[in-house]
């Protein structure tokens, strides 16, 4: 099984699991908070009637919602479903080739920097314990107790997207119609700042250049929409 690709990065404990999912969490805020804000910021350059401010920042909303659960579902579902057949294949080799498992799983360790001596010793003891389990650690990085959950995923993701997008939809509804476009812009881009520096120190980069990228996208996402708006607020209202 030396040409199935190492994975362990991304499986390689309980701890990396919850941080990807809080990154995941973190990302789909923020693309309620982006979306949402340039839907209803466009609609506001366009009209100062609230009635179709809020019906295109809820629908934004819940389209938003349904489209994240969607695509996290059919995502986490498909690594689940190659999870399981990687499960499969090495159940068939360990039961078919176990000789040959043992030594390339001595060999893994080998390379891990374990003497030739050790490597063997801790192969065979592990194998002996739960040679399904080593092989799927070391060789995989997976963990065949703590498979991703599509449902969890779907679940979050609309969660954290519908949180982030409730926050340009209350900015634009509260205040008075010449306040609403740039309250809505310094919520979003104050939301965008937190975000941003929440995401990098997560992942462990640069707070200031995620910080920027975020702030700039979402400044610009919402001067296009605000100038689409003005201009079709003008021309076709």
């Amino acid at each position: 099984m030396t040409d199935t690709p190492h994975r362990g990065e991304a499986h390689s404990s309980g701890t990396g699991q919850r941080l990807n999912w809080l990154r995941a969490g973190v990302l789909g805020a923020n693309d309620g908070i982006v979306s949402v804000a340039a839907l209803v910021v466009g609609v506001a350059s366009a009209t100062d009637a609230l009635a179709p401010i809020f019906t295109a920042g809820i629908a934004g909303l819940v389209g938003g919602a349904i489209s994240m659960a969607l695509g996290e579902y059919v995502s986490v579902s498909s690594q689940r479903d190659s999870e399981r057949a990687l499960i499969a294949k090495e159940q068939r080799e360990l039961r078919d080739l176990p000789d040959e498992e043992l030594e390339e799983l001595t060999q893994l360790y080998r390379d891990r920097g374990l003497t030739d001596a050790t490597a063997r010793q801790v192969a065979a003891e592990l194998t002996a314990h739960d040679a399904l389990s080593a092989h799927l650690e070391v060789e995989l990085g997976i963990d065949q107790h703590d498979l991703a959950n599509p449902w969890h995923a779907a679940i979050s993701s609309a969660i954290s997207f519908t949180l982030g997008a409730l926050l340009p939809l209350i900015a634009i509804l509260l205040p008075p119609p010449e306040w609403r476009v740039p309250v809505t812009f310094v919520a979003v881009l104050l939301a965008l700042v937190l975000t941003g520096t929440i995401s990098a120190q997560l992942g462990g980069s640069s707070k200031g250049r995620a910080v920027i990228r975020l702030v700039v996208g979402g400044a610009l996402a919402l001067a296009a929409t605000w100038l689409i708006g003005s201009l079709l607020g003008t021309t076709v209202v």
